[in-house]
C-alpha cells in the first residue's frame, strides 16, 4: 500500500503519446491518412487530423513576461523533467506513479482526448470521419496503449477509446479491448456526433455490451474541437475564462441524458464515470434534474428522480484534489461517489503532489479519504 496503509487508484491519470503513434499502428489502408501529432509546444496535445488541427489554440499573443507567460509554470517543467527526458515512455510513467505514490492507475490520453473531435462526413463534408476510418483511428491508439501498459499491467490499465461516428464499430472495438486486453473502462467526449444527444437510441447497442462486458462508460471532456455543441460557446477565446465551465458543461450534458433521458433505466446494471468537471457541479446540478423531474411530470422518460441512479452507486464523478467543495460533495452524495484522479501531467495538474492533498485535508473522514483515494475505484472498475 503507498500512503499509510492506504491503497491508491489513479482514475484518471494520463499519457503523452508519441506524435507518431498512428503513422506506426493504425491499420495499412489508412497508413496514408493517419493522424500526426505536433510537437512545438510543451506537453503539446495537438493532432492533425485531415485537414484540421486538434485541439484549437486560439489567437498568438506576444508571450508574458512573467514565467507562467506561455501557460506552464516552471514548477511544472522541474517535476515533468524526468518524463520528457524519456520521451514519455512507460517506465517514466510508472515512475511518475511511484513518485505520487500510485498502486494503480488508469490511462487517459492527451492527443487522443482530441484526434476524434471530427463530426461525420455527412454532418461536416469532406473533412469529417468517415466510420471505418474513425474506427480505425481508435482502434491503433488501444492497440498503443496495450503495449504502453504491458510494462505493469497489474498496476496500468488503458481506458479504451471508441469512435461513436459507427455504433457498430464502436461495440466491436469495446468488446476487444476488453475480452483481449483487460482494459477496465470505455471512454468518450461528451461532445455530440451526429447532433445526437447520448440517451438517443442509436447508441444503446453500445451501452447494452458494456453493461454485459461488466465495464462502466467512462466521459471525459478535452478542449475545443470541432464537435456541436462546442462547449466553450465559440465566444471565448481565452482558455483561462472557457476552460472554468466547458468540462463540467459538458458533463452536465451526459448527466442529464444518462440520469435524465432514460439510459441507466433502460440499462439497470450500467455504470458511468464522469471525469476532469471536478465534483462541485454535483449536488446542485442534480437536485436541478430533480426539481424539472418533479415539476414537469412526465417529460423524462424515467419512472424516479434523476438522482436515484447515482444513489444506487452506479455515477460516480471525480474531484480535483484541491477542490473546496469536496467535504460537501461527500456529505451531500456520499463519499462513496467520488473518484481520485491525478490529471497528470496536464498543465492543471499538482504532481507530485495530488496524493497528499487529499490525504492531509482535515474536512475529509478517515473513511472518506479511503474511499476516494481508491476504495471506490476498486469496487467501481472491479480492480
Amino acid at each position: 500500500m503507498s500512503i499509510k496503509n492506504q491503497f491508491v487508484a489513479d482514475s484518471d491519470m494520463h499519457v503523452m503519446e508519441p506524435p507518431d503513434l498512428w503513422e506506426r499502428y493504425i491499420d495499412p489502408e489508412f497508413r496514408h491518412a493517419a493522424p500526426k501529432g505536433l510537437t512545438d509546444m510543451k506537453r503539446d496535445m495537438r493532432v492533425q487530423v485531415k485537414t484540421r488541427v486538434l485541439l484549437k489554440t486560439g489567437r498568438v499573443r506576444p508571450k508574458a513576461a512573467t514565467p507562467a507567460g506561455d501557460g506552464w509554470r516552471e514548477d511544472h517543467d522541474d517535476a515533468y523533467a524526468h518524463s520528457e527526458r524519456c520521451g514519455w515512455d512507460s517506465q517514466s510513467q510508472l515512475d511518475a506513479m511511484n513518485a505520487e505514490g500510485l498502486d494503480m492507475a488508469v490511462m487517459f490520453p492527451s492527443r487522443g482526448l482530441f484526434v476524434l473531435g471530427l463530426d461525420t462526413v455527412e454532418m461536416s463534408g469532406v473533412d469529417g470521419l468517415e466510420p471505418d476510418y474513425a474506427a480505425a483511428i481508435a482502434r491503433a491508439y488501444n492497440d498503443w496503449m496495450h503495449d504502453f501498459c504491458s510494462l505493469e499491467p497489474k498496476r496500468m490499465f488503458g481506458a479504451a477509446m471508441v469512435a461513436p461516428h459507427s455504433v457498430e464499430l464502436a461495440v466491436a472495438e469495446a468488446r476487444r479491448c476488453v475480452e483481449e486486453y483487460d482494459f477496465k473502462t470505455v471512454f468518450l467526449s461528451p461532445g455530440a456526433v451526429g447532433r445526437k444527444p447520448w440517451h438517443h437510441p442509436d447508441y444503446d447497442p453500445l451501452w447494452a455490451e458494456c453493461e454485459r462486458l461488466g465495464v462502466p462508460i467512462a466521459f471525459h471532456g478535452g478542449g475545443q474541437n470541432e464537435l456541436r455543441p462546442d462547449f466553450s460557446l465559440e465566444i471565448f477565446d481565452e482558455l483561462s475564462l472557457w476552460h472554468t465551465f466547458s468540462q463540467p458543461l459538458g458533463i452536465m450534458t451526459v448527466t442529464a441524458s444518462f440520469c435524465g433521458g432514460g439510459v441507466l433505466e433502460r440499462f439497470p446494471k450500467l455504470r458511468v464515470s464522469f471525469l476532469e468537471a471536478g465534483c462541485g457541479f454535483f449536488p446542485y446540478y442534480l437536485d436541478r434534474l430533480d426539481e424539472h423531474f418533479e415539476k414537469r411530470a412526465g417529460e423524462m422518460p424515467i419512472p424516479r428522480r434523476p438522482s436515484e441512479y447515482v444513489e444506487q452507486g452506479r455515477v460516480l464523478v471525480s474531484c480535483e484534489p484541491d477542490e473546496h467543495a469536496i467535504a460537501y460533495v461527500c456529505e451531500r452524495v456520499g463519499s462513496d461517489k467520488i473518484l481520485y484522479a491525478s490529471d497528470y501531467p496536464h498543465w492543471d495538474a499538482d504532481f507530485p503532489n495530488t496524493v497528499s492533498a487529499i490525504r492531509d485535508r482535515e474536512d475529509l473522514s478517515a473513511k472518506a479519504k479511503r474511499d476516494i483515494l481508491g476504495a471506490n475505484a476498486a469496487r467501481f472498475l472491479k480492480i
